[in-house]
């Protein structure tokens, strides 16, 4: 008697951690393409092609689902501004703000839907406690990145001068991304030189 062909496999369930990069990653982009009323457990199953209830099963609340989110957000993030492949301190301030200005520049040109879901996010934490203190404390990753790296350049008040950092490069992006310079992105010479001339001034202090 021959034998039976064997069933055909069926393809794998995405395992746990690749399930959660995936609707995270997906309400990220709705977040981006429809506001904070477009991310809803649905519509997260619908865009990212998951059976219905996945997401719920995952992140069963609203607040679990923006903090998956959040989280995911800081990842991405991190791996485009790159802060731990900085040039190191013997290198100089210009040599940082070089650094410093082409993460901006990919992050203008390449990666504008981080930017706006961001945008999203955080105003959403300003309405939300729970979330503002999970937003807060990924942003603090950054933050200490950012003051470890002005510190080891001389900066003689190092917080201060970080929050002048993040002060200029956020309202640079907000700016060129849902501001008035909307329509025009500084090319990479623009926001070196407009870099080099911050931190300069600041480490002269």
């Amino acid at each position: 008697m021959a034998e039976r062909p064997a069933p055909a496999p069926e393809d794998p369930a995405p395992a746990p951690h690749a399930r959660a990069e995936l609707v995270a990653d997906t309400a990220i982009a709705l977040l981006a393409e429809r506001g904070m009323r477009g991310l809803t457990h649905r519509a997260v199953d619908e865009a990212a092609g998951l059976p219905q209830g996945s997401t719920s099963n995952l992140a069963r609340t609203r607040q679990a689902l923006l903090e998956l989110a959040v989280h995911r957000h800081a990842e991405r993030e991190a791996r485009v501004l790159a802060l731990g492949e900085m040039p190191g301190p013997r290198r100089g301030p210009d040599a940082v703000a070089d650094a410093l200005a082409l993460a901006v520049h990919r992050t203008l040109t390449t990666h504008r839907e981080l930017l706006v879901s961001r945008y999203e996010l955080a105003l959403e934490a300003t309405r939300r406690p729970a979330l503002r203190a999970f937003y807060d404390a990924t942003g603090a990753v950054f933050r200490e990145q950012l003051t470890a790296l002005v510190t080891a350049l001389g900066s003689t008040a190092p917080e201060r001068h970080a929050l002048s950092l993040i002060g200029w490069t956020d309202g640079l992006m907000f700016t060129c991304v849902a501001g008035s310079y909307s329509a025009r992105v500084p090319d990479l010479a623009e926001l070196r030189a407009g870099l080099r001339e911050l931190l300069r001034g600041m480490l002269a202090d």
